[in-house]
């Protein structure tokens, strides 16, 4: 039976090829365009990092566990932020945190920014939803090395293909969680609103946002977690960060690097999740 497998194979579908051609178009007629936008995220990226470092680094210790208690009002996350940045400072990983930070940081913004509105449209529309509920399937289930790929093909090597790529990864969960805040807002609510006269402005704003916040910070704790589990990826396309030593330590088998930076990514991603949840009561 194997001629059945290959005359098959023999009427080979030219995906690769066609993808070949399609990418070579791209590179050949969009080049500036991708040039700009790679330069300007770099630009922007690096003048963030190199501003943080200029700044003595307990400066910004105790800014970040300032900004924990403003965010939160407790005073052990806090102290619990300043200790887990100080243990930083003591591994010698300082200024790799700190790219590592501006990257997630980035990332996290740009993927709100896109998923927050799509996933608000896509609430109110159901079409959108199923025309983007395709594209998010296959977002999140193709494997994170092939969007290496097109995005080292289009954009080079650097900060700005990592945030691309992080943010590509990481969008999917504010546009779903999103979605689902404003689509569960309970009906009594929306018509006591519409009983008052309210547009559909105000209800988004005064009734749907509102209900739907914990959700959609739901969202944001979700993309800043998958921000950081892409810190490693993105470091194989140049990406600066905690990756970088993660990377090294792989290539040499050098296990106290790999402990000392995976350490550093646990304790930022733990102190990025304290302080961006909402609606806790906050610790004394």
């Amino acid at each position: 039976m194997n001629w059945i497998s290959d005359w098959i194979s023999a009427w080979k579908i030219p995906i690769g090829p066609w993808g070949r051609s399609f990418f070579d178009f791209l590179t050949t007629n969009f080049a500036w365009l991708f040039d700009t936008v790679a330069d300007g995220l770099a630009v922007v990226l690096d003048g963030l990092v190199d501003m943080i470092l200029w700044l003595p680094d307990i400066v910004v210790v105790a800014a970040i566990a300032a900004l924990a208690w403003v965010l939160q009002r407790s005073l052990r996350l806090a102290v619990g932020v300043a200790l887990g940045l100080l243990f930083i400072i003591n591994q010698d990983l300082w200024e790799e945190t700190v790219e590592t930070l501006v990257l997630v940081v980035g990332a996290t913004t740009v993927s709100m920014a896109i998923g927050v509105p799509l996933g608000i449209w896509a609430a109110h529309n159901e079409r959108v939803y199923k025309g983007l509920r395709p594209i998010l399937d296959l977002m999140q289930t193709l494997p994170t090395f092939v969007y290496l790929i097109p995005v080292l093909i289009l954009f080079g090597l650097g900060a700005a293909p990592g945030l691309i790529v992080t943010v590509i990864f990481a969008s999917p969960a504010p546009i779903r969680l999103t979605y689902l805040g404003i689509t569960s807002v309970p009906k009594p609510m929306l018509e006591a609103g519409q009983a008052f006269g309210a547009t559909k402005r105000q209800l988004l704003w005064k009734v749907e946002l509102p209900s739907a916040l914990p959700t959609i910070m739901a969202g944001l704790t979700q993309c800043i977690m998958l921000s950081l589990s892409m810190v490693v990826i993105a470091a194989l396309i140049g990406a600066d960060g905690l990756g970088k030593p993660v990377v090294r330590a792989l290539n040499s088998v050098n296990i106290p690097l790999g402990l000392e930076a995976g350490l550093a990514i646990v304790v930022l991603a733990i102190i990025l999740d304290r302080m961006a949840r909402i609606g806790r009561e906050p610790e004394r």
